[in-house]
């Protein structure tokens, strides 16, 4: 039997829709959200599925179905009937931290195949960058048939760049940030990912940020409404509902919600003046890799991550 194409995408909506397509090849859905909470470098671990399995319970009430996610990562053991990798990931920062992380398995994996990329954003004649399965039919045909075959060094780079995901020192990105490779937006992405970080003036991240400007340059009316302006205005990061609704929930001190709208009250104001620093009160004690929110704070003079100074009163 001939070998045929191993394609892993980036979710669901895109499998199917490959499917749809009768595109050649066995489908790995890829359905994991790595860009947030704790993760280790061995993927392929009972480790890794336990520190994952704990972080979505306790963050976002998901049941992570183990033995489902299992059986995708075992299509990997049958590399021996695939002709190549094809990677389906996008521009943003969701997407290729779960690209650096699916090309690490690979290596870990000891899988010796030529890997593909397909990534999608910026459209010619379009003014908003777009998702896989947001494209259509003939412009999704042209991203495949327009696949990027990764050099040893594509493969390097991004083994590198999850070890320092996975590590202490998130400032280790900033060289990368300049050096070019056939990752067309990951300078984007790893500029985006160190301000996520919270702001050292006023506590806040650049989403957070973002979504208290929203409420006070727009009419919002509901949560629904501002979870909607949210998710088409985040920019390089590529989060969903879930991840854009925890944030939401932890902006409440910024806001009154009343009938006819939200409005920003008076904390909100002086979270984007930067006169009071209130990371202490939004508490996001979350995880990106091997860090800890709270533990730094983005200087922007500096450009760089700065180790968190508590004040003990």
């Amino acid at each position: 039997m001939a070998k045929q194409p191993l394609h892993i995408t980036n979710g669901n909506s895109l499998t199917n829709y490959l499917n749809e397509l009768d595109i050649v090849g066995e489908k790995l859905t890829w359905q994991e959200m790595l860009c947030e909470g704790p993760t280790l470098p061995t993927i392929d671990s009972d480790n890794f599925l336990n520190l994952r399995t704990t972080f979505l319970k306790d963050f976002y009430d998901i049941d992570l179905d183990v033995s489902e996610l299992k059986e995708e990562l075992n299509k990997l053991d049958d590399f021996e009937n695939y002709s190549e990798i094809i990677l389906w990931f996008e521009y943003d920062l969701f997407c290729h931290i779960n690209m650096l992380a699916v090309i690490s398995l690979i290596q870990q994996k000891k899988i010796n195949l030529p890997i593909y990329l397909v990534c999608s954003g910026r459209i010619s004649g379009e003014k908003n960058l777009k998702g896989l399965a947001e494209l259509s039919t003939e412009q999704l045909l042209k991203h495949y048939k327009n696949k990027v075959k990764l050099k040893s060094e594509d493969i390097q780079l991004a083994t590198t760049l999850w070890g320092i995901y996975c590590g202490k020192d998130h400032n280790l990105f900033k060289p990368f940030i300049v050096k070019s490779s056939t990752f067309k937006y990951l300078s984007n992405c790893l500029k985006a990912h160190l301000k996520r970080f919270s702001d050292y003036k006023s506590g806040l991240n650049v989403l957070e940020q973002n979504i208290l400007s929203i409420v006070k340059d727009y009419d919002i009316k509901s949560k629904h409404h501002l979870l909607g302006y949210a998710l088409n205005y985040q920019g390089y990061y590529g989060y969903g509902d879930l991840q854009l609704n925890r944030i939401i929930d932890k902006l409440n001190i910024f806001f009154t919600v009343k009938k006819d709208g939200i409005n920003l009250n008076r904390k909100g104001y002086e979270a984007l003046l930067g006169t009071h620093n209130f990371s202490a009160e939004l508490n996001n004690n979350i995880d990106f890799g091997g860090v800890n929110k709270l533990d730094f704070q983005f200087n922007k003079k500096l450009n760089r991550l700065v180790k968190t100074i508590v004040n003990e009163h």
